[in-house]
């Protein structure tokens, strides 16, 4: 009877051991907290997904780190050939997140966020693989930002834009910086002193975005333009890209200057050759994907 007494309570014992250290683990699964942003490649196209729809997707400084990290993950990789930034839920991004811009956070705390943003926002433009906005929805302030500084956005006809920045007491000048480089000064001006959004259509027709789709068919448009990059050679994009960037910032003879010592240098690379041999014969260039000299055959 004692012996059987001693059973049940070493096995009493034994389940509620296990019983703790199960709940344990179910409560560590259910308060892990998920990424910022998520990163998928397949096929030279990586996909980076704004993953906090519960708070907008506001660009908060984690969301920055996890933004950038993810952008210059292997960016030097031949596998690499573009990238999509899109976003779960119904907000692409609201812009910075305003619980960390109140005073409590201080100065140096404000300066590390908005020169996390920039430096994102330059990163895309200097990175050698083109980058394109996959947005279904809304982009204010910095999400408008993100939008304005990707080389290519693809959207969807519900997708509104506005920089309300002055609505809050908080003009939005660094979104200014990308927004004024894509759009004429007065429809610029016009979202940054009233906050007013913009349409998707109107968005097209100022040069904010370069497309504008259906909800259904946003992915299968967006995958067409990446896999459609991805057929070049990934060299020649990429020096395409920081040029055309470089000349936009010149006068009109400085670019042309600029421009013309590129073409020289395009056709020196191997690619180059490749490319103009493939056309004169008629077949589909084979393309070797590296910045190698014609000259080094």
């Amino acid at each position: 009877m004692t012996r059987n007494l001693f059973y049940r309570a070493a096995n009493i014992v034994q389940l509620s051991r296990f019983t703790l250290l199960a709940g344990s683990r179910l409560l560590c699964t259910q308060t892990q907290a998920e990424p910022p942003t998520v990163r998928q490649q397949n096929n030279g196209i990586r996909r980076i997904i704004l993953n906090n729809p519960k708070k907008r997707n506001a660009l908060s400084l984690s969301m920055l780190e996890s933004l950038r990290s993810n952008i210059l993950a292997d960016i030097e990789s031949d596998d690499l050939r573009v990238i999509v930034i899109s976003a779960k839920g119904p907000v692409f991004s609201s812009g910075h997140d305003l619980k960390e811009l109140t005073s409590a956070q201080g100065r140096d705390y404000h300066t590390k966020v908005f020169q996390a943003c920039s430096e994102v926002m330059t990163l895309i433009q200097d990175i050698p693989v083109p980058v394109i906005a996959m947005v279904n929805g809304v982009a204010t302030a910095a999400g408008c930002q993100l939008v304005a500084s990707c080389d290519i956005a693809v959207v969807t006809e519900k997708s509104t834009f506005a920089t309300p920045g002055v609505n809050v007491g908080l003009f939005c000048s660094t979104p200014a910086v990308a927004i004024g480089r894509a759009v004429p000064k007065k429809v610029a001006m016009e979202m940054l002193f009233t906050g007013s959004p913009i349409s998707a259509q109107d968005a097209l027709r100022h040069g904010l975005v370069s497309k504008v789709v259906p909800e259904e068919r946003l992915e299968e448009e967006t995958l067409a333009i990446a896999r459609r990059v991805c057929q070049a050679s990934r060299p020649v994009v990429a020096l395409g890209k920081a040029t055309f960037h470089r000349q936009m910032a010149q006068g009109w003879d400085a670019a042309y200057a600029t421009a013309s010592r590129v073409m020289v240098d395009n056709l020196a690379l191997r690619d180059g050759q490749e490319g103009i041999r493939a056309f004169i014969e008629k077949r589909k260039p084979v393309w070797t994907n590296k910045a190698e000299k014609a000259n080094d055959e």
